[in-house]
């Protein structure tokens, strides 16, 4: 069999490529809704954890380090197969909160990091020219905030995209289960497995696009400024 065939046979016959959109487009919707989720559930807990209040601030330090500390996979059994096995969600929607308390801890840790990071200077410059402290967050730490957390929310969705693979264990046909099917059913490992690696990787590669725009579009927003 040539490799032609076999890439007919993987992608075309049956139909088959119907079938592999279909489970790419479950990944993308667990991916994109966990992400937004997860990315204001993380804002919150910074807050929290950057409070004076000890106690605020102890539990969002705690939620923080159990969520970053346990294994995705191991939460979604823990949510699917324990916590929330009698209250009827969808496998889909246990997914979409599993992976949202993930990225949530991530990406608090994330911004408070970066919030560390920025230019104390230029807030109390602010506040001395007569800045609200609302007025100063919002044009002068956020716009640092964003910047410097960004390429590391970058690797975040990827991750997020890559961590994804795992929802199988819970019956969701997603792209990796729909590619292991579709390896047992032609009798094409090796190849089946390349294609998913590849299209995992397009994913990845239309994340780092979709920043490298938005920094040339700052860039240049920064130069027409000038």
């Amino acid at each position: 069999m040539t490799l032609s065939d076999k890439i007919y046979k993987i992608l075309i016959q049956g139909d088959s490529w119907k079938t592999i959109l279909g489970g790419l487009w479950v990944t993308v919707q667990i991916s994109l809704f966990a992400l937004l989720i997860g990315t204001a559930l993380g804002a919150i807990v910074c807050l929290l954890r950057t409070r004076k209040n000890p106690v605020l601030r102890g539990i969002a330090s705690v939620y923080i380090a159990v969520l970053r500390g346990t294994p995705v996979l191991m939460l979604l059994l823990l949510l699917f197969y324990g916590i929330l096995a009698r209250s009827g969600l969808q496998p889909e929607m246990v997914a979409v909160l599993t992976f949202a308390l993930n990225v949530s801890a991530h990406v608090a840790e994330l911004l408070r990091s970066a919030l560390g990071a920025t230019d104390r200077g230029q807030a109390e410059a602010a506040r001395t020219l007569g800045f609200s402290a609302w007025d100063t967050f919002r044009f002068i730490t956020l716009p640092q905030v964003l910047r410097i957390a960004k390429p590391v929310y970058q690797s975040t969705i990827v991750n997020l995209i890559q961590w994804t693979s795992v929802v199988g264990y819970v019956t969701i046909t997603d792209l990796t289960r729909v590619i292991n099917n579709t390896a047992s059913r032609t009798m094409q490992p090796l190849l089946t497995i390349i294609i998913g690696m590849l299209i995992y990787l397009a994913m990845a590669y239309i994340v780092f696009g979709v920043f490298a725009l938005t920094d040339r579009a700052e860039r240049r927003k920064r130069g027409e400024a000038a």
